[in-house]
């Protein structure tokens, strides 16, 4: 996978602000937000092509959004070595803006790469009501994930075809 790598500090901070920009606005508005990043195993966080994959979930998120007619407050966009990030701060209640987004995770293959959290009014990040599949065995992911059952590189092969075939489907 082509890209910038990024080591464990430089993702443990990019954390660390994510948790501050997401408490900010929570105590700014007092309404759930939206924080959106990619799932992408391995050192390199971004390239053209996932940031590719990220706008097709940022523009999904914002269609759906207004299909529900749930006002946005406000919209943050990071784009980092450690990878691309958006915050929406959304005037609508956390659970029904959990179910908008795990509907969008689970539309397509591509969407197994998008990582939708929803982090309520009480600075509390909701949880799916169903595992998230592993992207290689249909397991759950995070089992998958404790045990280090695939290898990165099979991993990020795995992301690199999802992204090639959803990408060329748009070119």
């Amino acid at each position: 996978m082509q890209g910038i790598k990024v080591g464990i500090d430089e993702v443990l901070n990019c954390r660390e602000k994510r948790v501050a920009i997401q408490n900010e606005m929570i105590r700014k508005y007092k309404k759930p937000v939206i924080s959106f990043t990619m799932n992408i195993p391995g050192p390199i966080k971004t390239n053209n092509e996932i940031k590719k994959a990220f706008n097709i979930g940022k523009n999904l998120i914002l269609e759906k959004l207004k299909e529900n007619n749930i006002e946005i407050l406000e919209i943050q966009e990071l784009n980092e070595n450690t990878g691309n990030e958006l915050f929406i701060s959304v005037n609508s209640l956390a659970k029904k803006i959990k179910n908008i987004t795990v509907s969008i995770e689970e539309a397509s293959e591509l969407g197994r790469l998008f990582d939708m959290d929803v982090i309520d009014i009480n600075f509390e990040k909701l949880s799916r009501e169903s595992f998230r599949k592993c992207l290689i065995c249909e397991e759950q992911a995070q089992e998958c994930g404790r045990s280090r059952k695939h290898s990165v590189e099979e991993l990020q092969n795995k992301v690199e075809k999802i992204l090639s075939k959803k990408l060329l489907k748009i070119k």
